[in-house]
Order: structure tokens, then sequence, then C-alpha cells
């Protein structure tokens, strides 16, 4: 069984796993923004106060960027196509 801090190394990763295809900045860009965005401010402090050996390189960048205080700029593809368009403020179809 995973310990609560293996289950958000593991979490972590599979999410920058997810992500590596977009390159580097741009995966560590949205993996930081999604952190922000969607994990509980418990999950968040967590993070940050582990040990970052057990992080992937996509990963532990992600959480660099958030123990520097920098605000990752928002990742969310739907609200770029909401302000593109102009109308309607959905990607739903």
């Amino acid at each position: 069984m995973m310990s609560p801090d293996d289950r958000l190394v593991y979490m972590a990763n599979q999410i920058a796993l997810n992500l590596a295809a977009q390159g580097h900045d741009v995966a560590v860009a949205m993996l930081a923004d999604h952190i922000v965005s969607f994990w509980d401010p418990r999950m968040r402090a967590r993070i940050l106060a582990l040990d970052r050996k057990a992080l992937s390189p996509i990963a532990a960048s992600a959480v660099a960027v958030l123990r520097s205080d920098a605000a990752p700029e928002s990742q969310t593809a739907a609200t770029s196509f909401a302000t593109a368009g102009g109308s309607g403020g959905s990607d739903a179809g």
C-alpha cells in the first residue's frame, strides 16, 4: 500500500508523463498550473514539502516553480478557446 506522500509523488509523476509530449518547458507550466488549479491546498502544501528525489524531472521543475511563489500562467485550452471565438464561451460543441 502506498503512503499518502508516495501517492502524491506518483500522481505528479503520472501527470508529468502524460504531459511530456508537449516538451519540457510547456509540460512544467502545465503541471504547475494543474497543481494550483485542481489539487487540494493540503496536497499542494505536502508536495512542496517533499524531497524532490522521487519526482521526475518535469514534476521536480513544476514543484520548483511553485516553491518560488511564481504563479503559473493558465494553461487551460478551454479558456483560450472561449475567448478566441467571442461567442458561446463553450467548447462543448
